[in-house]
């Protein structure tokens, strides 16, 4: 096994800011001006002894790429070099004893560049660090270029505690099930600062047609109660495992504005691939302040009505396995069916009068549903199969490629 963590953190010129790009609004943001999470998740694996490669990925607002690189270099240099004090960093400190790469905006640069000598710039769109789906894809590809096995997705607001994390990650990757199927993609489990995993959120009388939370509760109970390893519905992508020989095969997909972590597990399927469960493999969850809620719904709202659509265009491709919602109750089955888009109508209607403080916001949310995001799916869902594809081969001109080996090798400073 060689395995390697890949850590995406967001920079921005404030919190809460949203984009008129659907694909590049992200759950939190760290100011320019502020620390943000990002030295306290990487503090946690230098205290645990953590001793394989890690890999920074950089994405900023536009404008301030090479703030936001520095900056990051900053906060790494600091944590490399054993120190709490992430402003004042001097050239004597202790010797490094974690291992972080940093890809950037002129890594990328640099990358895209490299693949127009290879009349390859047409999979831009699906590698970057502009949507979580692209930013994932150029995960997968340092991993692919590094000549690891196992590529470990982790988020920034996250923090390991525990030595023996490494183990976990590693459990049954690459083994052949009692059922006869590899185990080539898993997912742990997030708990908040007081052991909790189930969702918190609230079953309200507006959210009577949203209830995703108790819904999710249900389905992991039963699967955090039954054997460490079992088929799963969902898959966390703070908290997930790849192996090389799914990543060769499966990219996730770059024009879903979020859950591109689920819909992994639905691309999977599609091409007879498969998402596992570890019910000891688990990480902590200290997200900030979420953005406005509504800004996040209308997210929601794109996301399962191009799910619905996916699974619906799927169908019509006779190299795809069909995915039927019923196979994934209780969640995240309800929000597959075609009727996606009257639930989520109907709930935005809801919301304007139980949560009024972002009435304006939910409005925007209703008429999104009516119309926008359809017209969304129909036009960018067929992209991705395009883009899929080609991806096999993508992967494995990178593998074989010394100098994408060489651009995407992060080393602290070398970009």
């Amino acid at each position: 096994m060689n395995p390697v963590i890949i850590i995406p953190t967001y920079v921005g010129k404030s919190r809460g800011r949203e984009n008129a790009n659907i694909l590049e609004n992200y759950d939190h943001v760290t100011p320019l001006g502020y620390q943000g999470e990002l030295p306290r998740c990487l503090v946690s694996l230098r205290d645990n002894g953590i001793d394989i490669p890690v890999f920074v990925l950089v994405v900023s607002e536009k404008g301030i790429e090479q703030q936001a690189s520095a900056k990051v270099k900053e906060i790494v240099t600091a944590v490399c070099q054993q120190s709490d004090d992430f402003n004042n960093v001097e050239k004597n400190d202790l010797a490094a004893t974690l291992d972080v790469r940093i890809i950037d905006a002129s890594t990328l640069a640099e990358f895209y560049n490299h693949l127009g000598t290879l009349g390859l710039s047409g999979i831009r769109d699906g590698v970057g660090l502009k949507s979580y789906g692209s930013i994932r894809n150029l995960g997968l590809l340092v991993a692919a270029a590094g000549g690891y096995t196992e590529c470990i997705f982790i988020d920034d607001d996250e923090i390991i505690d525990a030595p023996n994390f490494l183990e976990d990650a590693l459990y049954g990757m690459g083994k052949i099930s009692k059922s006869g199927v590899p185990v080539l993609v898993k997912s742990g489990f997030h708990t908040d600062r007081r052991g909790n995993w189930k969702s918190t959120q609230k079953s309200e009388w507006y959210n009577r047609y949203w209830f995703q939370g108790e819904l999710f509760n249900k389905w992991i109970t039963k699967a955090m109660n039954g054997a460490r390893l079992s088929d799963s519905n969902s898959l966390y992508g703070g908290l997930c495992a790849i192996h090389r020989e799914a990543w060769r095969r499966v990219s996730f997909d770059a024009w879903i504005p979020r859950g591109e972590d689920l819909d992994y597990l639905l691309n999977l399927r599609m091409f007879g691939g498969n998402v596992w469960f570890d019910n000891q493999w688990r990480i902590t969850h200290l997200p900030p302040k979420t953005k406005d809620e509504s800004q996040r719904f209308r997210q929601d709202i794109y996301r399962w009505t191009y799910e619905s659509y996916k699974l619906e265009f799927a169908k019509s491709q006779i190299d795809l396995m069909p995915i039927q919602p019923h196979s994934l109750e209780p969640y995240p089955g309800p929000y597959l069916e075609p009727s996606i888009n009257k639930r989520v109508f109907v709930t935005a209607l809801l919301r304007m009068i139980g949560r009024s403080s972002y009435r304006h916001g939910y409005y925007k949310a209703a008429m999104t549903a009516r119309k926008e995001a359809r017209a969304y799916a129909e036009e960018f869902c067929p992209r991705y199969y395009e883009f899929q594809h080609g991806w096999p081969q993508i992967v494995s001109i990178a593998e074989g490629d010394p100098q994408i080996g060489e651009i995407l090798s992060g080393r602290l400073g070398a970009s």
